[in-house]
């Protein structure tokens, strides 16, 4: 009876044990991939300040064209004929 005892409350340990050992991989799991899920937002938010600053550049230029070409045409209409 002591032996089996003895027996039973060592593979409680060893049970227990285990469990600990398992639960710091675990968190190392959860660590890395709120690292990666991490880098993967400041990858996405650099790809869109990047879309973002090229789309607003081809913008404003068109803009600006578009005013140069406004401003000849009411240029021409405003000399004086003297």
């Amino acid at each position: 009876m002591k032996h089996l005892m003895a027996l039973l409350i060592s593979g409680v340990l060893v049970a227990g044990g285990s469990a600990e050992f398992a639960s710091p991989q675990e968190q190392d799991g959860v660590k890395q991939s709120t690292k990666d899920i991490g880098q993967d937002r400041k990858r996405a938010a650099k790809a869109t300040g990047k879309k973002v600053k090229k789309t607003t550049k081809k913008v404003v230029h068109k803009g600006a064209k578009t005013t140069k070409k406004g401003a000849e045409k009411v240029e021409g209409k405003t000399e004086t004929n003297k």
